[in-house]
């Protein structure tokens, strides 16, 4: 079965270039003010500063796989091409945060462990969460069909997002070199304030990418249905 060219698939309307900006330089200052503000930390010195932009990206990741979880159950229930593109959009944009949060535990955890790496239970569950991710990008890639396209990857991302909780829990499920997650309770002010700033940040500029990703998506689509539509007669150029 596949998706039958449909005129009234219009793109969406352009969001204001503005929200990108204001959310690109409220990252900036939230930055700047958490570096600025806080103390150093007693053990780890200024390398805890590291919270401010390992821990948000951590957060935006789950934040865009549940996405991805909550467009494939629509698209899966309600077949509707709109869900399947924005599923795809925030697994880009997951898959991007996912990879940083790698990268940014690696640069913490050297001067903190002595190694750059460990097969520690969230890092490899994190590790297995970015393949599944990948995979689930790569199928988009190699499948033409828009119907089965969006079946197949829609329980990709279904299965990649039933990850998520694990690598939460699984500081606490196993034993690990990496900390528990932090408690805003445990946290002194200074540390609280810079951390919640940065995860708003993070969080608006997470789904300011995800939003342009799907206008780009919502395009292509347009443009292949217009062209389907006129290779059967049905478009008026």
């Amino acid at each position: 079965m596949s998706i039958a060219p449909n005129n009234s698939f219009d793109p969406p309307r352009p969001a204001p270039a503005a929200l990108g900006w204001l959310a690109f330089l409220f990252f900036i200052f939230t930055q700047v003010y958490a570096v600025v503000t806080s103390p150093a930390d007693a053990m780890m010195g200024h390398l805890q500063k590291m919270m401010y932009v390992h821990v948000p990206a951590a957060e935006v990741t789950f934040a865009a796989f549940g996405v991805v979880l909550l467009a494939s159950l629509h698209f899966l229930w309600k077949e509707d091409e709109r869900a399947d593109l924005l599923a795809a959009s925030a697994a880009e944009v997951g898959s991007l945060f996912c990879g940083l949060t790698l990268v940014l535990g690696m640069l913490w955890g050297r001067p903190t462990w002595g190694v750059w790496w460990s097969w520690d239970a969230r890092l490899t569950s994190t590790l297995v969460l970015f393949l599944i991710f990948v995979g689930y990008l790569s199928l988009r890639s190699f499948v033409e069909d828009p119907h089965r396209r969006g079946q197949w990857s829609a329980a990709v991302g279904i299965l990649g997002a039933i990850n998520v909780p694990i690598v939460f829990m699984s500081v606490k499920w196993w034993r690990t070199l990496h900390q528990l997650p932090s408690n805003p309770r445990s946290l002194s002010p200074e540390y609280l304030r810079g951390l919640l700033l940065n995860l708003a940040a993070f969080t608006l500029l997470a789904a300011w990418f995800i939003w342009r990703r799907y206008e780009a998506a919502r395009y292509e689509r347009s443009a292949e249905h217009a062209s389907q539509a006129a290779a059967l007669g049905g478009y008026d150029g």
